[in-house]
């Protein structure tokens, strides 16, 4: 679509009730993010209540009519995608503007290839919209769903704001609070605390510490009156974006440019204290046992021990899965939205029989979904262990939810899905009206998102929170058969055995089977910290732009033969850098490090000292390497630097740009997730290093973070020689 543009969603899909709405970008250097968020206006361009934006720490409305379901990363960059159940909308709603904003001084232009796109609840895009004119904005509206008549239309708007989310955000009627003014304050702190209050975040002033009160809601702060944020959006202001092919539509996405006279200005409203349900969490310290000794065993609801075959573990793994998705609706929305399914009631089932030519077919489970007298119906088939999915098997379940009217067939394994790289080889036929989406999902995915509800997000109540945990302690049980991605694949040892003979040639098929599962277990290993920490955690991929994932992994699997290394990075919410895994087949060892920017304007012993305070608590093995500018400096162990900082530093006097934090350890070497395996070495490295380095130094400025990476761009290639750094492939 072009800009201005708009379509009809009915004129697109004859099931268009139910819709994705995704945002993407990419980066040449894979940093780059943003945030999304989504806004229902009325009649009158604005919101009813603050409530009616979402954004990361809104997530989703309580009639189900808007969820953001997360970033999914891609090569180069990462898509967010957003469910919006258009048959859920409040009548008094008449548009849905989706946006996105970036943060700390970043700007899109330094994205490429900006997209919207939508899609039925069968996942087969409807439409797409390139923004390509992106510059110095902070903030854009990508697109908007409007009301014509009875049915939905879809505009392409493609606005941009330079005051970010605050001023997108005060153009819709969201009252901004702008605590963090002060006298020596700074326009970019300024708008930073400004975007902080509207998306969220706490803003305390200077001084001031946070007081938690375990067994007693905290009370509302007083209100205040707000402060709206002047309005400066790049494109013209108020100028309306034109329906083509429609004459009788003007309304539009408009900025603010408005009559400034005091007198004109429409009255400010007052925001008065808000409420929210109490939702529930369960501490991560276990309560002291009762136990008399360690034998006693504890009553669980899903017991695991007695489980002796494959197919009793994928009986017992869908029926309690699905039972427990059933009864706690936060868990099986979250699941299950990804999917196309709407918000409503769901009633799932097991073994149930389906006929299917001379033999009627079993699938493991049933997921059904009614909302406003439709039904939302999804086949599941289940593995564990080791087990793979067997396309034959899968196939027969895409035919029989075709000729049934059935939405999705979801495929439940041990194994992490890749883009580019499908799990089974299915056909559809493409005569048919009805159409089928083919959804997989992992166990460690599963595990994830019921460890972010019962232990950050909340549930809405204990009955439901004490349901998750039993879900956690059944996945956990080693005789569940559900731990996640757990064996590096057939070709394994022979290309670790190839490297260190020095056999391995380049185009090796072995190799890219290699490089998948590595890409799978670093993504598993995402998944798990992040549920374990609260906080967004993504590989990071670079590849270069118009690269295919086969190409970027074909090239990956070139370097492996020709380095003996597997490399990945992983990029943990607020944290100062990016973790880079190194995983060096010919020596048997694994490396975790991150660089960290050098403070600006600071003398460089003033900054190896405080590093040294930092790293107070960090072993003593650890790794210091000065960064400048396009080589590496002094180098040493924690231990050594300690009572000697000074070592640190350059003795030509050269510009310190940052340090790199690294700790080596021993690679196991079996394919499996046993004790002395790969997989089970490479969790227990970034724990070790998260908890012994990461969670010991500040959490990043984001500016300072990206004026950093803007800085030491050009040193990367001249410092990967020597220090086995990540280098854009």
């Amino acid at each position: 679509m072009t800009k201005g543009a708009n379509v009809g969603l009915a004129d697109l899909s004859g099931d268009a009730g139910s819709v994705i709405a995704s945002l993407s970008w990419s980066s040449t250097m894979g940093d780059g993010d943003a945030d999304v968020s989504v806004l229902l206006l009325d009649g009158g361009g604005k919101v009813r209540s603050d409530s009616d934006f979402f954004y990361y720490n809104n997530p989703a409305a309580a009639d189900g009519s808007v969820q953001l379901l997360g970033k999914t990363p891609t090569d180069g960059g990462s898509e967010d995608r957003i469910s919006l159940d258009l048959t859920a909308v409040p009548a008094d709603v008449e548009r849905i503007v989706v946006a996105a904003s970036r943060y700390g001084g970043s700007r899109f232009g330094e994205l490429d290839d900006l997209r919207m796109t939508v899609a039925d609840r069968a996942g087969d895009v409807l439409l797409g919209f390139s923004i390509a004119d992106a510059g110095v904005e902070s903030a854009f509206i990508f697109g908007e769903l409007y009301r014509r008549g009875t049915e939905w239309k879809y505009r392409a708007v493609g606005q941009g704001y330079e005051t970010g989310l605050a001023g997108l955000a005060t153009d819709f009627g969201i009252d901004v609070d702008d605590e963090g003014e002060g006298e020596n304050e700074g326009p970019d702190e300024g708008m930073n605390a400004s975007e902080d209050a509207v998306a969220g975040r706490a803003v305390e002033p200077p001084g001031a510490q946070a007081v938690s009160a375990p067994d007693e809601a905290a009370e509302p702060p007083v209100a205040q009156e707000p402060t709206s944020v002047p309005r400066q959006p790049v494109r013209a202001a108020g100028s309306p974006v034109s329906g083509a092919g429609d004459g009788t539509e003007t309304g539009s996405t408009e900025s603010g440019a408005r009559d400034t006279d005091p007198a004109a200005a429409p009255p400010k409203r007052t925001r008065g204290p808000r409420t929210a349900k109490k939702k529930v969490t369960l501490p991560a310290v276990v309560k002291k046992s009762l136990a008399e000794n360690d034998a006693w065993n504890a009553a669980r609801l899903f017991p695991a021990p007695t489980l002796k075959s494959d197919k009793e573990r994928e009986v017992r793994a869908t029926s309690v899965l699905l039972s427990v998705m059933a009864q706690v609706p936060e868990f099986g929305r979250r699941l299950t939205a990804a999917f196309g399914a709407p918000a409503g009631r769901m009633e799932t089932f097991t073994e149930v029989s389906l006929p299917h030519g001379d033999t009627p077919k079993r699938p493991d489970g049933v997921i059904r979904v009614e909302r406003a007298g439709k039904l939302w119906t999804a086949l599941v088939e289940t593995k564990t262990n080791g087990n793979v999915l067997r396309s034959e098997q899968v196939q027969n379940y895409m035919d029989i939810a075709a000729r049934r009217g059935y939405e999705a067939v979801i495929t439940l394994s041990n194994d992490v899905a890749l883009e580019g790289s499908p799990l089974v080889d299915v056909k559809t036929d493409g005569r048919r009206k009805h159409k089928v989406a083919l959804r997989h999902l992992s166990w460690a995915e599963v595990a994830h998102q019921a460890h972010m509800l019962i232990r950050h997000e909340g549930v809405g109540n204990a009955a439901h929170a004490w349901l998750l945990q039993e879900l956690l302690h059944y996945l956990q049980h080693e005789n569940s058969g559900c731990h996640g991605f757990q064996n590096m694949g057939p070709s394994w040892v022979p290309v670790r055995n190839g490297i260190d003979t020095e056999t391995l040639s380049q185009g090796d098929p072995r190799a890219v089977e290699v490089v998948e599962s590595w890409e799978r277990l670093i993504r598993q290993v995402c998944l798990r910290l992040g549920g374990e920490l609260g906080q967004k955690t993504l590989p990071v991929q670079r590849a270069q732009r118009g690269t295919t994932p086969q190409s970027r992994r074909a090239a990956l699997a070139d370097r492996l033969c020709e380095e003996g290394r597997l490399t990945a990075g992983l990029r943990v919410e607020d944290s100062p850098g990016v973790i880079t895994i190194v995983a060096d087949l010919r020596t048997g060892k694994l490396r975790t490090s991150v660089e960290i920017p050098a403070p600006e304007g600071a003398y460089p012993l003033t900054s190896a000292k405080r590093l040294m305070r930092q790293l107070a608590d960090a072993p003593a093995d650890l790794h210091v390497e000065t960064l400048l500018d396009g080589r590496s400096g002094p180098r040493g162990t924690l231990e050594r630097l300690r009572p000697e900082p000074g070592d640190m530093l350059p003795g030509d006097g050269s510009q310190i740009t940052g340090f790199r934090l690294s700790l080596f350890k021993g690679m196991g070497l079996s394919r499996g997730n046993a004790e002395s395996g790969f997989i089970r070495s490479v969790d227990d490295a970034v724990d070790r290093f998260h908890a012994h380095v990461i969670a010991h130094l500040p959490a990043a400025d984001r500016r300072t973070a990206r004026r950093s990476q803007d800085g030491t761009q050009a040193a990367a290639p001249a410092s990967a020689v020597a220090t086995d750094a990540p280098v854009p492939a």
